[in-house]
């Protein structure tokens, strides 16, 4: 099933042609995308049922939902584009095609919201003490809170409406529409993220005390770095500016939607063997390592006070 680099296409490429030819690059993309949507939704279903619903863990939880529900979307919708690349002709409607498309732009920008909202209003004092050299009272930080979150459902409705009603990245208001959009994710989402877990780990590296950077923060600025890099790629695919197929798009998102579990498990330091109990584990020390060291530092406090 072939797509435009900007859209898909309003034919199949099957149409008039008299002879079935297998574009095996097809066949070999959407052969990896599968395995890559069994073991997303494997590490995805691991997550929800080790880790533990508290505090900001709710907003991983969100992400693995997500992300588990776009790979179950995906992972029957594979199996009909081999089959359309064996057969050589068209099984999914257009519209349908059409379908996955948005969703997987609209599912990478989830992710980012997601992943800000794990520490929005931390995020939002320190770039203030940082650009400000101030503290924002706390019906402020409510304020710019709310008014993030409403931002982020208004692109969440715009976006996948200027990409039906501008196919072509030719036309200029189009054009404008999207770069503005970009910038707005850009710099209300990606960029306060990035910038605050950045000082964060220079500070545990560089500072007076030498420290580990916490795992948390971590794991936070490589998958909000990825979900902008994946915006970045769809913004500029959309524009035209690179000529990449729907087929590798759609590869890319189930990759990013597949390799956050992975990541959680890598940053938890879960090693051979594999059992449901070093995963468990690997996910604690993640997502719990800030109450730990907390209770622990109590413990001491209590300790020499005694």
């Amino acid at each position: 099933m072939e797509v435009s680099s900007v859209f898909p296409p309003s034919a199949s490429p099957t149409e008039g042609a008299n002879l079935c030819e297998i574009d095996v690059t097809d066949v070999a993309i959407h052969s990896v995308t599968l395995p890559i949507c069994l073991c997303g939704l494997a590490g995805n279903g691991a997550v929800l049922c080790l880790l533990r619903w508290k505090g900001h863990t709710a907003s991983i939880f969100g992400l693995a939902v997500t992300d588990g529900l776009f790979l179950l979307l995906v992972l029957p919708s594979t199996l009909l584009f081999l089959l359309e690349d064996v057969s050589c002709s068209p099984i999914l409607p257009l519209m349908y095609v059409s379908f996955l498309y948005l969703l997987s732009l609209i599912s990478c920008y989830w992710a980012l919201f997601w992943l800000t909202a794990i520490s929005a209003k931390k995020d939002m004092k320190k770039l203030c003490r940082l650009c400000c050299h101030c503290d924002l009272p706390d019906p402020m930080m409510w304020v710019l809170w709310g008014a993030q979150c409403l931002t982020f459902f208004a692109l969440i409705t715009a976006i996948p409406t200027v990409t039906f009603l501008c196919p072509s990245h030719q036309q200029e208001h189009c054009w404008v529409a999207l770069t503005s959009m970009f910038i707005v994710i850009l710099l209300l989402f990606a960029a306060p993220v990035l910038i605050t877990r950045t000082i964060d780990i220079v500070k545990a590296k560089c500072g007076s005390q030498q420290q580990q950077p916490k795992r948390f923060d971590i794991v936070t600025f490589l998958l909000v770095l990825l979900a902008l890099l994946l915006s970045l790629w769809n913004f500029l695919q959309h524009l035209g500016y690179t000529g990449l197929s729907f087929q590798i798009v759609f590869l890319l998102a189930c990759i990013h939607s597949s390799i956050k579990p992975f990541i959680y498990f890598l940053a938890g330091r879960c090693w051979s063997p594999c059992s449901v109990g070093s995963l468990q584990l690997s996910l604690q020390r993640v997502f719990e390592e800030q109450k730990d060291k907390t209770a622990r530092s109590n413990n001491t406090n209590r300790d020499t006070g005694v």
